[in-house]
C-alpha cells in the first residue's frame, strides 16, 4: 500500500486557538486520512511582528524533518516566509491557504502596510492560492492576483458531528434568545450589538455571547464596562470560549443569530447559524452579503447603524412567523453550500496537484 501524502501546514502560534481559521485547519487535519494525506501543523512562535521571520529557516527545517512533501502556507504566517522566499525559492512545493488578504484584517497603519508587502513576497513564490470565500477571492483579484491562481475552498456548513447537551431556555423569560459567537475584538462589533440591545425594552431579548473574551485586553475591558451599565443588567449571558459541540447546542436553542462585524472574510459562524435554521442579522459588509440576502435569510443593515440594528432585533422579537420564514430560508440556502467533507475533497485535491506538479 502506498504511503499517504505528507503535508505540513505552516501557521502561527497554537493551532488549538479558537478562531475560524484555526478551526478550519483542524477540521481539514482530522479529515486528511480520508483523502490519503497526513496534514501536520508546523508553527512559527508568537513573537512581536515581524521577529518571527527570523524563525523561517527553523520552521522549514522542522517541516522537512517531519517528511513533508508539500507545504500549505496559512495566510497568518505568510509574512514570516516572505523574506526567505525572496532570497531563495522554496525547495518544496507550496500552496497557500488564505483566510485574509495581504496585510491581514486586524492590523492597522504601518504594521498593515509592512505585513502586506511581506505577504506579497511570499505569495509571489506560490503558484496556487486556496481562499476561504468568494468575497476574499474577489478582493484578491481587485489587488491584481489572477483568478486562475485562486481556488475557493469554503468552510463546511456542518458545525459538529454531535450536538452537545441542550443549554435549556435561552430566552430566560424574554421574547427571544439572541446568539453571537465571536471572539472579543473590535471588528466583530460586539460594542454595537450591546448598544443596540440597550435601546430595546428589557423584555425583548436575552443575548448570549460565546467566544474568547481575552484576545484584545483593552477592548475586553471596554466591553465589560458596557456590560456593567444598568440597562443591560441581567440581559446578557457570557459563555466564554466553547467547544464546537456546545456551540452547536446554542445554535439549536437560539432564535436569532447576530454578528455586526465590519470585516469578515467568510464568517464561518454565520454559515453555521444559517445551517441551524437561524435568521442572521449583521452589517452589509465583508462576506455576509455573499451568504444571505436582506429580507430573505436575514436582515442585512447599513454598517455602523446601531439604530437600524436595534430596530431589526425588535422586529424579529415581535414577529415569530418572520423569524421562522427567514430561518427556513437560511437553512435552505445553507444546504447548497459544501459540507466539511466536500470542502476537504477540494482542499486535498489542490494540495496533491501542487505536490505532483499538476496544472
Amino acid at each position: 500500500m502506498a504511503e499517504p501524502l505528507r503535508a505540513a501546514l505552516i501557521t502561527l502560534g497554537d493551532p488549538r486557538t479558537l478562531t475560524g481559521g484555526y478551526l478550519y485547519h483542524r477540521r481539514m487535519a482530522a479529515l486528511a486520512p480520508r483523502f490519503d494525506t497526513r496534514l501536520e501543523f508546523v508553527s512559527f512562535p508568537l513573537r512581536p511582528f515581524p521577529l518571527a521571520a527570523f524563525d523561517a529557516g527553523a520552521v522549514l527545517r522542522q517541516a522537512r524533518r517531519r517528511g513533508a512533501e508539500v507545504l500549505v502556507l496559512d495566510s497568518i504566517a505568510a509574512a514570516f516566509l516572505g523574506p526567505r522566499f525572496l532570497a531563495r525559492a522554496p525547495d518544496l512545493p507550496v500552496v497557500g491557504m488564505l483566510h485574509q488578504p495581504p496585510g491581514g484584517i486586524d492590523s492597522r497603519g504601518a504594521r498593515q502596510q509592512a505585513q502586506a508587502r511581506l505577504d506579497r513576497l511570499a505569495y509571489a513564490r506560490v503558484p496556487r492560492l486556496m481562499v476561504a470565500s468568494a468575497a476574499l477571492s474577489d478582493e484578491l483579484v481587485a489587488l491584481g492576483y489572477a483568478r486562475a491562481r485562486l481556488t475557493v475552498v469554503l468552510p463546511g456548513r456542518d458545525v459538529a458531528a454531535q450536538i452537545g447537551t441542550p443549554p435549556g431556555d435561552l430566552r430566560q423569560g424574554r421574547k427571544t434568545a439572541l446568539l453571537c459567537v465571536a471572539n472579543w475584538s473590535p471588528r466583530k462589533g460586539i460594542h454595537s450589538l450591546l448598544a443596540a440591545l440597550a435601546r430595546l425594552p428589557a423584555e425583548t431579548a436575552t443575548l448570549h455571547l460565546a467566544g474568547d473574551e481575552n484576545v484584545e485586553p483593552r477592548y475586553a475591558a471596554f466591553i465589560r464596562r458596557q456590560l456593567a451599565r444598568p440597562e443591560l443588567a441581567g440581559r446578557v449571558v457570557r459563555h466564554g470560549p466553547l467547544p464546537v459541540a456546545r456551540v452547536a447546542a446554542l445554535y439549536a436553542a437560539a432564535d436569532v443569530f447576530v454578528l455586526p462585524s465590519v470585516k469578515e472574510p467568510f464568517g464561518t459562524v454565520l454559515g453555521e447559524a444559517m445551517a441551524a435554521g437561524l435568521p442572521v442579522v449583521g452589517w452589509n459588509a465583508g462576506n455576509l452579503p455573499h451568504l444571505a440576502q436582506n429580507e430573505r435569510e436575514g436582515l442585512i443593515l447599513p454598517p455602523g447603524n446601531v439604530a437600524a440594528l436595534s430596530a431589526a432585533l425588535l422586529r424579529l422579537a415581535a414577529d415569530e412567523p418572520l423569524r421562522r420564514t427567514l430561518g427556513d430560508a437560511a437553512r435552505l440556502r445553507a444546504s447548497t453550500r459544501p459540507t466539511w467533507e466536500d470542502s476537504a475533497a477540494l482542499f486535498f485535491r489542490t494540495i496533491r496537484a501542487a505536490a505532483t506538479g499538476e496544472k
